[in-house]
């Protein structure tokens, strides 16, 4: 089945008889609508702002719903519309060749690329075909529809675009330039002021031997330039004359002044090129946002150049200067600029735009892009957005033909505006970029151990990896490595080419600052406070900011929010804001109150039902949590080390936090009423014997109040010994920990039972996993008790629970006489082992 849209709506069948029309007008343009995207979901919103306009009716999703009902039944066999959440999608065979719509763009496309590939008898004979799809203007009998007349201006600069390429083959080819002459004629007399197709146009004419008439072209579009536009013709056109006056019939066909061409070769970003090639080829706007150095320019560029037709490049990195206006106070955007209603646009981002397509005067913008297909690449918005945007808003209402692509650290902010984001590197990418810009200064180079390490730390930034690949000139891979505390110091030696703003690592950072607002910065300082993200709720509490500012730094790239909804620095950028957070700021000791708040509220949770929610929550702030133990008073530190000890051994991390725990020990003066606490930090700290352990110990053995921390008795046995004269709590988790341990010392079955049911009323996973271990050693059918065990212990996460209880399973395998059970269990207890570094076993544990 062929769809055809090049002309009025048809379908024919595989023999090319045609279908019988299906429905009415209504019918007809959803699935005109459906088939510009065959094959991918269209979302509920786009498909009826497409045949309602942007004001649709009340009750225009409903009856959205019911053309499409209709269209299902009018449509032939195999082909059908899906619905989903995301929308509706149009399910054809192969939509790149059951669309004529589709396939004409693609074979346009192919056939671009074959010209430039330098085969233009390949690239003619496909866009021969291309521009045979047409049977009329496109979308002919459903342009009363909203969506019909901008796609069809699309459509309409695509074929101008298709032809220009076409007869540039053909000339190349050695084809007749007479028929030549006679097709082009259509195609001038609708686009007189085209300067490459009437390039073209006297190209043809020389080398059919007119050189008179090709001429006179030149004249008549001469004229009309200087009297419409107030424009001399591009230096393109000129180039054309003047071969055509010395009698040369074989000028090459430039479209347009060559994009800045690239220094080095493009690595990575894959994915995002795919993507953004799509995203250019569906959208007229389209801007890339995120932060200084992530790569923006070039992968426009990178895009830009593969793309057919032409591209136009507008750098307004220097408009209004280097940077905001002195004061450093930001610039100030207009809240209605974003959509374009109010304002006025800046004449030095005007006379840019006009710059970049040879116009004389920004006053003829639109003139010299009506009717035409062209792409600007519009780099470097980030300092002018709210001019910008009134320009791009006013150009691409009035010039059809017209696409955008920007550039920018924030979006531009104009109804239909297309978003792709760009941050880190992948991995890989990030250490092959770094392993072959190092290569070009240290020959030889294929790459380090600590490379990964070191393209991590600087956030897969590609402009952060480049400076740092540079210094391999006169630094090594571990200096680059250890040095990262000191990164703008470090990184402080760029291209002296480039613009200011990107020759330093500090200099990209400072850029992105000073287009801040006052509030912005403060913001951006106290969120350094943070590590490894935080949510909204906790920015809140910390930095006393509200949801508007707190959006402000996510929409100007200096803050990110992941897809579990925290809000995260990129580190290079944490570090720059860290800087100017002055020294006794209230965010510093908000950030210990808020975490010591939380840990608190964890601690009890992680003994009841809801213990897994918990451990997920406390794992999400695992490197807040660590940061505020350095912040606060000594006594505040041994109250959170109390609250997170549970939280610490349940999840095997007591050696990292081993340092910043000892660090804590060296500042605090220790004190009966705190001895607990105390006691806790020692064992957080890894420490068996000495000075701390024995004092810990007397402060232990001289309470007599209950313990406050149920682990307390439980970790220091484990740890160091069991301690005589122990008080427990009276709750119901001490008493089932105290029936365990009294269990084993009696060797009661009961006493194990008792504790089951105490850990299995509370919901509590690492309690019941123990009283299971031991009930099973005094049964008959351990294996069954020994499962359940291991089930709950490999939810937690314990490791080192999971491998003891897997070593003591192959004891009773083997005892059983089953081997093979055996050798799996001790196989997958030293895989457990060896991935969350535990000391290596062979041997069941007593």
């Amino acid at each position: 089945m062929i769809f055809r849209l090049l002309g009025p709506l048809a379908t024919t069948d595989a023999t090319g008889a045609p279908v019988p029309a299906t429905g009415g007008p209504k019918v007809r343009a959803l699935l005109a609508r459906l088939l510009l995207d065959a094959g991918r979901t269209v979302p509920v919103e786009r498909l009826v702002d497409g045949l309602y306009g942007d004001e649709p009716p009340a009750g225009a999703q409903g009856a959205l719903q019911a053309q499409v009902s209709r269209l299902r039944r009018a449509l032939p066999a195999g082909v059908t519309v899906e619905f989903s959440p995301a929308g509706y999608r149009l399910a054809v065979g192969d939509p790149a060749t059951d669309v004529d719509v589709l396939r004409f763009e693609a074979l346009a496309r192919e056939g671009a690329r074959a010209g430039a590939a330098g085969d233009p008898g390949r690239a003619a004979g496909l866009l021969r075909e291309a521009l045979g799809l047409w049977r009329g203007p496109a979308l002919a009998d459903v342009r009363d529809a909203p969506f019909a007349a901008g796609q069809a201006a699309r459509l309409d600069a695509l074929r101008l675009d298709a032809v220009e390429e076409w007869a540039a083959a053909e000339l190349a080819a050695g084809g007749d330039p007479a028929a030549l002459v006679r097709e082009l004629e259509r195609s001038v007399r609708e686009q007189p002021l085209r300067e490459r197709l009437r390039g073209l146009q006297m190209r043809a004419l020389a080398a059919a031997g007119r050189q008179a008439e090709a001429l006179a072209v030149y004249e008549e579009v001469r004229a009309a330039l200087a009297e419409e536009l107030g424009a001399d013709p591009s230096p393109e056109l000129s180039t054309v004359h003047l071969e055509v006056l010395r009698g040369g019939t074989t000028v090459p066909d430039r479209t347009c002044p060559p994009l800045p061409a690239p220094l080095t070769d493009f690595v990575g970003r894959e994915r995002e090129r795919e993507r953004l090639a799509a995203l250019v080829a569906a959208a007229r706007l389209v801007t890339l946002v995120g932060p200084g150095g992530a790569g923006k320019t070039r992968l426009a560029l990178e895009v830009g150049a593969g793309l057919p037709g032409e591209v136009r490049f507008v750098d307004l990195g220097a408009v209004g200067g280097t940077g905001p206006v002195a004061g450093g106070g930001g610039r100030t955007r207009s809240a209605a600029a974003g959509d374009g209603r109010t304002g006025s646009v800046s004449a030095e981002v005007a006379e840019a735009f006009a710059a970049a397509l040879g116009v004389r005067g920004a006053a003829r913008l639109e003139t010299a892009l009506a009717g035409r297909s062209v792409l600007l690449i519009v780099d470097n918005c980030e300092h002018v957005v709210a001019e910008t945007a009134l320009l791009v808003r006013r150009l691409l209402a009035a010039c059809p033909g017209l696409r955008m692509l920007t550039t920018s650290r924030e979006a531009l902010g104009i109804t239909g505006e297309s978003l792709l984001p760009l941050g880190a590197l992948a991995p890989d990418a990030a250490e092959e970029l770094f392993v072959r810009r190092a290569a070009a200064v240290r020959p030889g180079f294929t790459g380090h151990a600590r490379v990964a390490e070191l393209c991590a730390g600087l956030d897969g930034l590609p402009l952060a990896v480049e400076l740092a690949a540079a210094r391999l000139r006169t630094l090594s891979v571990e200096e680059l490595a250890d040095g990262l505390g000191a990164r703008f110091e470090l990184l402080s030696r760029g291209d002296r080419t480039a613009p200011e703003r990107h020759r330093t690592l500090r200099a990209v950072v400072e850029w992105s600052w000073s287009l801040l607002e006052p509030d912005e910065r403060e913001l951006a300082a106290r969120l350094s406070v943070f590590r490894g993200g935080a949510t909204a709720e906790a920015v809140a509490r910390v930095c006393g900011a509200g949801a508007d500012p707190l959006a402000s730094l996510v929409e100007k790239s200096l803050v990110e929010v992941r897809d579990d909804g925290r809000y995260r620095m990129l580190e290079t950028i944490r570090a720059y804001a860290a800087e100017r957070l002055p020294d006794g700021d209230p965010a510093i000791a908000a950030h210990h109150a808020y975490y010591r708040e939380l840990a608190e509220a964890a601690d009890p949770e992680l003994r009841g039902p809801d213990q897994l929610e918990w451990l997920a929550r406390l794992d999400a702030e695992d490197a807040n949590l660590r940061a505020a133990l350095r912040r606060g008073t000594p006594e505040d530190g041994l109250r959170l080390v109390a609250a997170l000890s549970p939280y610490w051994w349940l999840r095997g991390l007591r050696g990292r936090v081993a340092a910043p725990v000892a660090e804590l020990l060296d500042r605090v003066e220790p004190t009966a009423e705190l001895g607990e606490e105390y006691a806790l930090c020692v064992l957080a700290a890894g420490l068996r014997e000495g000075e701390h352990v024995d004092r810990a110990r007397e402060f232990l053995v001289a309470r007599t109040a209950p313990l406050r921390q149920p682990y307390t008795a439980f970790l220091w046995s484990t740890s160091i010994g069991p301690l005589k004269g122990l008080r427990m709590g009276d709750d119901p988790w001490s008493r089932a920990l105290g029936q365990v341990g009294h269990a084993h010392l009696a060797s009661s079955k009961a006493l194990f039972a008792q504790a089951l049911d105490g850990f299995r009323a509370l919901g509590e996973r690492w309690g019941t996993a123990t009283a299971l271990e031991g009930l099973a050693a005094h049964t008959a059918e351990p294996l069954p008790l020994l499962a359940e065990a291991l089930e709950l212990f490999e939810s937690l996460g314990v490791a080192e629970d999971v491998v003891d209880l897997l070593h003591r399973r192959a004891a009773v395998h083997e005892a059983a006489g089953d081997a093979a059970s055996a050798a799996a269990d001790r196989a997958r207890a030293a895989d457990t082992g060896r991935r969350a570094g535990l000391p290596t076993r062979t041997t069941t544990p007593p």
